[in-house]
């Protein structure tokens, strides 16, 4: 008898489960589009972020390369004093 309550409030409240239009593939919805946007906006945080870690590594070995060639030691500093 539970069993069967339950099934029927199941398949009663089953339009409320649906999928938004997004997952239905709406492509004229303004929900899509904003998705979509929502996407690419992310997408672009990650790549700046990626990028800038590259940035920051070429530039340490462009620096060591520099010092390298200019003779200078790199020494480690000594709580913060040369």
């Amino acid at each position: 008898m539970v069993v069967a309550a339950a099934l029927i409030v199941a398949i009663a409240l089953a339009e409320s489960a649906a999928a938004c239009t997004v997952c239905y593939g709406a492509e004229d919805s303004a929900m899509t589009a904003g998705m979509n946007n929502a996407i690419l906006a992310l997408l672009g945080v990650v790549v700046l972020v990626q990028g800038s870690f590259v940035a920051l590594f070429l530039s340490i070995r462009q620096r060591a390369r520099r010092a390298r060639r200019d003779g200078k030691d790199l020494q480690p500093m000594d709580g913060g004093t040369p």
